[in-house]
């Protein structure tokens, strides 16, 4: 696995890139004159749902509607919402706290804004509402995957069928909370999600469960119809206790570890409603079984447990039910789903405490979530977190939690030093990773069944790789650092696909500050590939396709990183028949970083057509100025060399995608295929000795244009054994009619019918 990395496909060593976050660090101080987190009034650690309640509160206060006689409003507003739309950004977020705002050079988002009224009724709908949870596009994927029932209103802010049914929305949120997950989508902030999950008009209501196809709600829009819909999802079984069925129901659920609520019914005081007790079936799925007893009817059984009124009891697994008072059973006085359900999650056992003796052990055999704590279970404050052991149940993960203070050593060499909690994924202490994301249920859930599955490692001091012969990838992050917890999940994502190629590893930098600080960490998350001397730092998005993407061209470079001394021993003094593309670039630009995957997506494209090249121009700022490069990025082409001197050309097209530029960089090979008239049609191609493949084409044709650098290459792959001509249908149109074209382009294949 050592040689994987060539060592001359980029001249970074270690000292390289020390040098390279000092520049960096340098401009950073010189650029930012003003910090947009200082504008909104939030911190580093800000999610995005507090970041946009601070911006609306600014919003309303400083909008220059509301300001009229203030010349400098708009000005003000402008710098406010400026340092919003950076934030809300997750990969812009990134740049600015990296870079500052000179890495935002090519982002001038904020410029336009709204009316003071869209800031008031139509910014944030659902931000206030502790029931509703507004998702994101980082967080949509895993909330609904988790394994909870979600119901989701996608939405946007301008649409008025959206602000009416929000006060529904609302109070159908509090209606239903605890038996499903309310969520909300802004597709004016998350266009793009919006259109992968199929939301064409708005509000769109959509029901999620991990493993089924999402349910679209077509009813009208009552809170009635909304609770009798979602209702028709939650899984809830009720059942009628009878003699005939009671004993063996309830051995059958304590030989489980599971508990019975029961409601009996008598002709006194007052039992649940149907509708309440399929609610709590759907609350406790899973954890507690409900049932009921017509005590008319079965007289002789209440009798036997000493029920004589109408009462709901809680009987939890062991619970000897002939004696009511020397057992643990719950009697329950309220008749309210929710007052109920939380007072019996409460009751629920905590999960089992692990000993320091035997943790190893147990460990080396399972895959185990485990909760740590100092003392005080501090988990105990959220009784949800209790239906994990249920959810998790078919991933074969056990829960459990451990106490650092009754033996610190331990939590000490796994860099736990305050109350988190992590899985571990069978192999005793050596694989196992710490959650960084919100201690809430769903989070929790991804959580686990992401990194149970996948191969990211915590690191600290003792198996950080020095020197390691394995190759790498160290993603150096702060927990409070929202798009460090972003990349998280990504990197799960990518681990699996590189399983036996790349160790995945996380550093807490909060924690393990030293370490960080001898790699000169300035900015989080920074991601880097060690392999041996070699380092090679990831600037693309937060994906798991564009790690890959990163890795791929490390294991097999498409793009040669070039010195001074390198360009013009490769380019400058290139063989004549060599055609050389080359990027001029630095770190900090943000489009710079935007071209950089499509070059090398490009590059794979060109491989033995086309050399494409990189060169660092903030390592090499002199050369690059010696070159007369004004602007980054800035793409040259060298041409095969002709008995002009020094020549390039310059790539001035309006996209920068890897098609765009492949296409432009195709049209200064030389020409491979054949003009032909209409004498040479005939005599080489209708009746010569030879296959024939041709291009039917109008110089005036667009796709005509775009699909000749395409034709070419088609007529190198085929050099030898089919020849390639191209006819040009202005010029010559009685052949092209009497070939039968009638568009263009049209591509013909002649084979010679006496061969084969």
């Amino acid at each position: 696995m050592g040689i994987w990395l060539n060592k001359d496909d980029g001249d970074r060593d270690l000292k390289g890139v020390i040098v390279c976050f000092l520049l960096v660090y340098v401009a950073v101080l010189v650029a930012t004159d003003q910090d947009f987190y200082s504008l909104l009034g939030v911190s580093k650690t800000s999610s995005s749902r507090e970041i946009r309640q601070a911006f609306k509160k600014l919003a309303l206060k400083l909008h220059p509607d509301k300001n009229p006689n203030n010349a400098n409003a708009h000005s003000d507003f402008l710098k406010i919402n400026r340092a919003y739309e950076v934030l809300k950004d997750e990969d812009l977020r990134k740049k600015y706290d990296k870079y500052g705002e000179k890495g935002l050079a090519d982002n001038q988002e904020g410029g336009q804004y709204e009316s003071w009224n869209y800031y008031r009724y139509d910014f944030g709908i659902y931000d206030d509402d502790p029931e509703i949870i507004t998702l994101d596009r980082r967080e949509f994927d895993a909330a609904v995957n988790s394994g909870e029932l979600w119901f989701v209103n996608f939405y946007s802010p301008g649409c008025s069928h959206c602000h009416d049914l929000a006060p529904t929305w609302r109070d159908f949120a509090k209606e239903v909370d605890g038996l499903l997950r309310i969520g909300a989508v802004n597709c004016g902030d998350d266009r793009m999600l919006c259109r992968m999950k199929g939301v064409s008009s708005y509000p769109s209501l959509f029901i999620f469960r991990s493993g089924m196809a999402a349910v679209k709600y077509h009813g009208d829009r009552s809170k009635e119809s909304l609770v009798s819909f979602a209702m028709q999802h939650v899984r809830s079984t009720v059942t009628e206790l009878w003699t005939g069925n009671f004993v063996n129901s309830i051995q059958t659920a304590f030989a489980a570890g599971i508990g019975w609520l029961i409601t009996f019914c008598s002709k006194g005081g007052d039992c649940l409603t149907s509708q309440t007790r399929l609610r709590l079936s759907g609350m406790l799925d899973g954890l507690v079984n409900v049932g009921w007893m017509d005590c008319a009817i079965q007289e002789n059984l209440c009798k036997s447990l000493d029920i004589t009124t109408s009462t709901t009891a809680y009987f939890p697994p062991g619970a000897t039910l002939s004696n009511k008072e020397k057992s643990n059973i719950l009697f329950l006085n309220s008749l309210d789903a929710k007052e109920i359900y939380v007072e019996i999650m409460h009751n629920l056992p905590d999960f089992e405490l692990l000993s320091a003796n035997t943790l190893e052990d147990r460990l080396a055999h399972h895959r185990w979530l485990i909760f740590f704590h100092f003392g005080k279970n501090e988990n105990s404050n959220d009784p949800e977190l209790k239906k994990l052991k249920t959810l998790l149940k078919n991933e074969h993960i056990q829960i459990g939690r451990f106490d650092c203070s009754s033996a610190p050593d331990i939590c000490s060499n796994l860099y736990v030093f305050q109350p988190c909690l992590a899985v571990f994924k069978g192999q005793g202490t050596k694989e196992y990773e710490i959650h960084h994301g919100k201690k809430i249920l769903y989070d929790i859930l991804a959580f686990a069944k992401e990194s149970v599955n996948s191969h990211v490692t915590t690191l600290g001091p003792q198996n950080f790789p020095a020197n390691n012969k394995e190759p790498w990838l160290v993603d150096f992050f702060a927990p409070w650092c929202p798009p460090c917890q972003a990349l998280l999940p990504e990197l799960r994502k990518a681990s699996k696909h590189l399983y036996g190629q790349l160790k995945f590893g996380t550093l807490d930098c909060t924690v393990h500050e030293g370490l960080c600080n001898m790699h000169n960490i300035q900015a989080y998350p920074t991601t880097v590939v060690f392999n041996q001397s070699n380092v090679h730092e990831y600037e693309g998005h937060h994906s798991a396709e564009q790690i890959l993407e990163f890795i791929e061209d490390l294991m097999n470079p498409s793009v040669i990183s070039l010195t001074p001394t390198t360009f013009n021993e490769l380019v400058t003094q290139r063989k004549h028949d060599e055609v050389w593309m080359v990027d001029f670039y630095s770190p900090w630009c943000h489009p710079c970083q935007v071209l950089m995957p499509e070059w090398k997506r490009m590059a794979r494209t060109l491989t033995g057509l086309i050399n494409v090249g990189s060169i660092d121009c903030q390592q090499y700022h002199s050369f690059c100025a010696q070159e007369n490069v004004r602007r980054y990025p800035e793409i040259r082409l060298f041409p095969q060399k002709s008995n002009k001197a020094y020549q390039y050309h310059s790539y001035n097209g309006w996209n920068r995608d890897a098609y765009s530029l492949r296409i432009w960089g195709l049209g200064f090979l030389p020409q491979a295929s054949i003009d032909l008239t209409p004498q040479t049609f005939n005599e080489k191609v209708l009746q010569g000795k030879n296959h024939w493949v041709v291009d039917f084409y109008a110089p005036w044709c667009g796709p005509c244009q775009n699909f000749a650098p395409e034709f070419e290459l088609l007529a190198r792959m085929i050099k030898g054994k089919v020849k390639a001509g191209k006819v040009d249908c202005q010029a010559h149109a009685q052949t092209c009619q009497k070939a039968g074209i009638r568009a263009y382009p049209t591509v013909k294949f002649y084979p010679y019918e006496r061969a084969k």
